[in-house]
């Protein structure tokens, strides 16, 4: 007989799967490092470890308090639509300028740089504080004791095994990147969901 934790645990990983698989800046970011083969581990790890801390804090209650401050919302929506232009103009440019492509491709980033705009398209998300946080957060209240401590590694666990199979999972598409037409299709696609996505924060500062 599967025991209630058991079945918390799976109701939190596939309510985490489900939040985090969808097409974003963060997840694109690290298809790219994956293909790039550049930071892989630590990177991945970054963002799992950001999405526990996250959901640990969602499950605690700060979840509630966030959804009751719209100013840090907004501070938060204004920031990331800002970073989100810059990155789909970096991405633009990449694709439409052959030397800027060669050395995005073949150059490595310094870890410094990748780590900080992980953190960038991890903190700057304000769906990532009404997704993982709120949401996740505001569900977690149906259980209790060591149901609830369940639910919440089971979202944890959910974030990890995405983001290191996105990661290194990304290394099976190699031979089609091996092409630069393929790299400039990807940078483009990069840029307009970066675009996409800071249009709709922007969208949500004005309507």
């Amino acid at each position: 007989m599967i025991s209630t934790s058991s079945t918390a645990a799976l109701s939190g990983f596939l309510l985490g799967t489900s939040l985090i698989v969808a097409i974003g800046a963060q997840n694109a970011f690290i298809l790219r490092q994956g293909l790039l083969k550049q930071h892989v581990f630590i990177l991945c790890l970054i963002c799992g470890l950001s999405d526990a801390v996250l959901i640990a804090a969602g499950v605690a209650g700060l979840g509630t308090l966030i959804s009751q401050s719209p100013v840090l919302i907004n501070v938060v929506t204004v920031g990331g639509a800002l970073f989100l232009f810059s990155y789909a103009f970096i991405a633009f440019r990449r694709a439409m300028r052959p030397d800027v492509l060669k050395a995005a491709n073949v150059g490595e980033a310094s870890l410094k740089s990748a780590v900080a705009a992980c953190l960038a398209f991890t903190f700057l998300n304000p769906h990532v504080y009404l997704d993982t946080v709120v949401l996740l957060g505001s569900l977690s209240a149906r259980y209790d004791g060591a149901d609830r401590l369940a639910y919440a590694l089971g979202a944890m666990l959910a974030s990890f095994v995405w983001f290191f199979g996105l990661g290194y999972g990304a290394r099976l598409l190699q031979p089609i990147f091996a092409r630069p037409s393929a790299w400039r299709v990807l940078d483009v696609l990069i840029g307009l969901v970066m675009t996409s996505i800071g249009f709709s924060l922007s969208s949500r500062l004005v309507g």
